[in-house]
């Protein structure tokens, strides 16, 4: 099959990363993958896991220009099937892959995702994308949120993690870790809060950027955090980075199957998570312990990773085997592509 993947987000967050995995895995299984993007780095990521890449202006929804660009590039490619992300991408890209009479695959995120709007209802009922949603719980609330869309139409397909092989190492102090993006949402205030009341010896280490940043580094100065917890920014190596760590720290208020979680099972680290979006579809029910209700506060999370700083090495070892054992037993990537690979192809031959 000849793919292409369409993103027109400006960000970097788990819907690239997906992308990026589940192209590198389709092009490793003889498909020739073609990548489409609005972000630089992403684009440069694309460039050097898929083969190819080209960076796009997309413009305006329905932008004639884009939407010609698009249509050469498919007929060029001999395309069979177009996966967009939930934007401009399936109003441009989208448009270009129905002209041509492409099956188009729109992927998405979070329950409510596309908001209902008539122009969003019209361009779904004449493009007819199929829908793919990484869990069970972002698909049941994104058919409520378009009740105008087919139980057909929208296909369920786990993310997928290549869990680590590598020997499991602890630490002393034991290390934290989050890599979630640094928004309101993620509930990272409620976790340097928790971790102000803990007295016990740890390190946090937070990995990713964005608009909530300078004022979280702020509230861990005021809560006299600064030697205890340490901020990297971006990363593009975080599997290698979250090796670092014991536990993984997961407070968000909003998610739909985290894939940091995965990462983090992947890793075998610990979770302690807030239970929201997909996570119970993620924590075994070994671990499940671990999951605070979505209502937890700073002192909620507090207790419980007061718990786990006092967990002996042979038990904590023992819980972040077992996330990792999880993770290739449930949500190993190779698997997860298998399946994608065989729905798109039943997509390009005309099937649902």
């Amino acid at each position: 099959m000849n793919i292409a993947f369409v993103n027109a987000t400006s960000g970097w967050g788990g819907v690239k990363t997906w992308y990026l995995q589940f192209a590198e895995r389709l092009a490793g299984r003889g498909n020739k993958v073609f990548v489409y993007a609005r972000q630089p780095e992403f684009v440069e990521a694309a460039r050097e896991r898929v083969g190819h890449a080209e960076l796009v202006h997309f413009g305006a929804d329905l932008n004639p220009v884009t939407v010609r660009f698009f249509c050469r590039e498919f007929r060029n490619h001999a395309i069979d099937v177009v996966i967009t992300n939930i934007g401009k991408d399936l109003a441009t890209a989208g448009v270009a892959a129905r002209l041509l009479g492409i099956p188009v695959v729109q992927r998405i995120g979070l329950p409510t995702d596309i908001p209902y709007r008539l122009k969003t209802r019209l361009l779904h009922q004449w493009i007819r994308p199929a829908f793919l949603c990484p869990c069970r719980f972002i698909a049941d609330g994104f058919a409520k949120s378009l009740p105008y869309l087919r139980a057909e139409d929208i296909h369920v397909i786990l993310n997928g993690k290549k869990a680590s092989e590598i020997p499991l190492e602890l630490h002393h102090p034991r290390r934290l870790i989050c890599t979630q993006q640094l928004v309101d949402d993620k509930g990272h205030a409620v976790l340097l809060r928790a971790l102000a009341r803990i007295s016990e010896s740890f390190e946090l280490h937070v990995w990713g950027r964005g608009r909530a940043e300078e004022g979280l580094k702020a509230l861990s100065a005021e809560l006299g955090l600064e030697e205890r917890v340490f901020w990297h920014g971006f990363s593009m190596s975080i599997m290698d980075d979250l090796r670092q760590g014991d536990v993984f720290l997961l407070a968000s208020y909003s998610e739909g199957l985290p894939n940091t979680l995965l990462e983090g099972l992947a890793a075998g680290l610990l979770p302690i998570s807030r239970n929201v979006g997909g996570v119970m579809e993620v924590i075994p029910e070994e671990l499940r312990d671990w999951i605070l209700p979505y209502e937890a506060g700073e002192e909620a999370f507090a207790g419980s990773i007061r718990t786990a700083l006092s967990l002996s090495d042979a038990t904590l070892l023992e819980l972040r085997e077992r996330a990792r054992k999880a993770c290739r037993r449930d949500f190993d990537i190779d698997e997860q592509a298998g399946k994608l690979e065989n729905w798109l192809l039943s997509l390009s031959a005309g099937g649902n």
